[in-house]
């Protein structure tokens, strides 16, 4: 496999250590710069750029675009999309899960749990949002903050106006959320690869700060999940569209509520308390994702013996690239469509009169047999072959050096 990774921090502890693990799996590899690149577009022939040469061909992208490039960083994720080449993560799933309060409309149109959050503009909306988030102290968020900058937490209604007026004279846009008080300082961090939770770590904060980020000083320690956590982590990552995230999870007596989804966790952290070979779980999904690209369906969630939700790609040339939704009788094969992914557009609970193109995304629940029955045969066959080439021997992975530059948690490493 032939692999770019973006980043604007190629000395990065987590770009480093995808690149190592890239290597030691036999793949071609190379970290690109993301505000290097630019974009040509022409009728039929969308390309790239990078440092005035134009780039040659690629089997896999691996973004991780910081919070203060998304703009411009989703527009090149988007133009490999258009040429064909495979992004861990979709231009449309960065930009749902960095915007705080278009993610937990995501969540909590889909029962997702989490913190109890409002959104105004007018200042006279302030004071009756704080109390229908259940009253001070509260929790005031940045939409577009990242590894804990712009949370604050305000102890009194009047704390809270004054900062939200501030804020909103800065041209800010702020949540007001629920204080919860029994997750004080402590948060999970669940890593989510493909439908997987590969790895988890429970974050501690320190003294009287109350963000438990790594950055901000917080202890991570290793933890294993419970199927509800492990569940909802699952369920936030896709939702968000995502095939990599970091979800962030408040530990409450209702159970796990979310606090955000990450599209480009950083891995020191995880890697440091768990041990584990995260790196290396991310790239083995991305080449098995390379193997069969004629369709891609991947087990989101078991819901009861022989359902569960998964999404369906629509390749150029499927059966029902052109045809209507209801056209493709999906109901007679006892499957719902949850969410449509069209180009930039995600699109809940479609409606049956709506056309199907090619690089169209389905997340279905239902059968799973059925779902499985509508991969192409040639890709079957690919698959079967693929697996008897497998060497089951292949050699531990040694131990990466923890030698690296320090990592910038989340995002930032690209700031």
């Amino acid at each position: 496999m032939k692999l770019a990774i973006l980043s604007c921090g190629p000395k990065s502890y987590s770009t480093q250590r995808l690149k190592e693990a890239a290597k030691i799996r036999g793949h071609r590899v190379k970290v690109f710069n993301t505000l290097k690149f630019a974009i040509d577009l022409e009728r039929g022939e969308p390309d790239l750029h990078y440092r005035q040469l134009q780039l040659s061909s690629y089997d896999a992208v691996l973004p991780r675009i910081g919070a203060s490039i998304t703009y411009f960083g989703t527009a090149v994720v988007r133009q490999f999309q258009q040429m064909g080449i495979f992004c861990a993560n979709s231009a449309s799933s960065i930009d749902t899960s960095r915007d705080k309060l278009r993610s937990l409309q995501v969540l909590s149109r889909y029962g997702i749990g989490i913190p109890r959050t409002s959104f105004v503009h007018d200042k006279k909306d302030i004071i009756p949002a704080i109390e229908r988030v259940g009253g001070a102290p509260v929790i005031i968020k940045l939409i577009e903050g990242t590894q804990g900058i712009g949370v604050l937490l305000a102890e009194t209604k009047q704390t809270a106006l004054a900062i939200i007026e501030l804020l909103q004279n800065q041209k800010q846009n702020i949540l007001i959320q629920k204080f919860v008080a029994e997750s004080k300082g402590r948060d999970v961090r669940a890593i989510v690869v493909g439908d997987q939770v590969v790895a988890a770590m429970r974050r501690v904060a320190q003294g009287d700060e109350f963000r438990s980020n790594v950055h901000r000083g917080g202890i991570a320690e290793a933890v294993d999940l419970d199927d509800r956590y492990k569940e909802t982590a699952l369920r936030a990552a896709q939702l968000m569209g995502l095939r990599i995230a970091g979800v962030d999870m408040l530990e409450t007596k209702d159970g796990p509520q979310v606090l955000e989804v990450n599209s480009s966790p950083g891995l020191k952290g995880i890697e440091s308390c768990t041990k584990l070979d995260v790196a290396g779980s991310i790239i083995d999904y991305i080449a098995a994702q390379v193997d069969f690209p004629e369709i891609d369906i991947r087990q989101r969630l078991t819901v009861s013996k022989g359902y569960g939700v998964s999404e369906i790609y629509v390749p150029e040339g499927s059966e029902f690239e052109g045809k209507t939704i209801g056209e493709c009788n999906f109901s007679e094969k006892h499957l719902n469509i949850l969410t449509l992914y069209q180009g930039d557009k995600i699109i809940p609970n479609p409606k049956s009169s709506r056309v199907l193109g090619a690089d169209d995304v389905l997340l279905c629940f239902g059968r799973m047999e059925s779902m499985r029955d509508m991969v192409p045969q040639k890709a079957q066959k690919r698959r079967q072959k693929k697996a008897t080439q497998l060497d089951p021997t292949s050699p531990v992975i040694e131990e990466f050096s923890h030698k690296h530059h320090q990592d910038d948690d989340d995002d930032s490493s690209n700031k």
